[in-house]
């Protein structure tokens, strides 16, 4: 296959040759795949049918439980796929469509995120103007700009990539197909765009994460100035489980991305991927739900216990 005009597959990772680890790792995927529907749908359900999380905080937290479905959706099942049907590969359109939507997701959620620490920030900052400023109508055009950069963000990289010429053999050395590891089978020639577009979604990466700082300093500038205890713990819990989200995305995903890159897999590899397009989609719900007395409330009256 010596270019992209005649490949026709990529062959993914597989976990092990072995039947009964096969079996093993479609089970823990499974359970983990399930443990991540289970709990952003209960998350979306809940904000969605209980009109006293109908704000915009929740508004968006609805918006991102349906990102990390997304996410996870289109990794898991496939390699779940792959195992029980004893193959790796991967149709060229198939793999086309992985990228784009896992950039997608991510590139929303990461806006999105971005976007909760500016509602944050507006909250408890400038309490007089948060009813003025997030209105129902910018909280959806909000929203909708941050599913608007994902697709961009995603047509940009997915095009650039699959743009190039993959001299290198079909062979992707991870259970999904993720740009680094298709770089790794790119010409030399074509290589060099890739590398600007990668370095610009590093700036553009830095500049939420700074947004994000600079949001969380003013935040905590302006709690430590509340004189009543109780109100400073009351400003602190509604921002520790964004923060905690935000910060468990931006350090799985550096670690991932940003790592020296092998000529072979190793399970550093394998394991920081699964951490951050696994374990985060799953974490999310239980992060926000954990110490979330609204949100509590709200699965209570959903399941219709008192």
């Amino acid at each position: 296959m010596s270019n992209q005009t005649t490949l026709t597959e990529f062959l993914l990772l597989g976990f092990s040759d072995v039947w009964e680890l096969k079996i093993l790792h479609v089970v823990g995927f499974l359970v983990l795949y399930l443990a991540a529907l289970m709990g952003n749908l209960l998350i979306f359900m809940a904000i969605a049918f209980d009109h006293h999380l109908h704000t915009p905080m929740y508004f968006f937290l609805m918006n991102l439980s349906l990102l990390d479905l997304g996410s996870i959706s289109v990794t898991v099942p496939k390699s779940m796929a792959n195992s029980l049907m004893n193959t790796r590969s991967i149709s060229y359109a198939g793999c086309v469509a992985q990228v784009f939507f896992l950039l997608f997701f991510f590139g929303a959620d990461f806006s999105l995120l971005t976007v909760m620490a500016y509602d944050r920030y507006v909250a408890i900052c400038q309490p007089l103007h948060y009813d003025t400023m997030m209105n129902s109508r910018a909280c959806v055009q909000i929203a909708a700009s941050a599913w608007i950069s994902g697709i961009l963000y995603s047509v940009l990289h997915t095009g650039n990539t699959f743009a190039l010429t993959f001299c290198g053999g079909n062979m992707v050395d991870q259970f999904f197909c993720e740009i680094p590891q298709l770089l790794k089978l790119a010409c030399s020639n074509s290589y060099l765009s890739e590398i600007g577009v990668l370095a610009f979604s590093v700036c553009l990466v830095l500049g939420c994460f700074i947004f994000i700082t600079v949001s969380y300093v003013q935040i905590f500038k302006s709690v430590l100035r509340i004189p009543s205890e109780q109100g400073r713990h009351k400003a602190f819990s509604t921002c520790l489980p964004h923060l905690t989200v935000a910060s468990l995305f931006v350090c799985t995903g550096i670690f991932a991305y940003l790592k020296p890159t092998s000529n072979s897999p190793s399970p550093l590899d394998i394991m920081a991927t699964v951490l951050y397009s696994v374990f985060t989609p799953i974490m999310n719900p239980i992060i926000y739900s954990l110490r979330n007395k609204e949100i509590k409330a709200a699965l209570r009256r959903l399941s219709g216990c008192r």
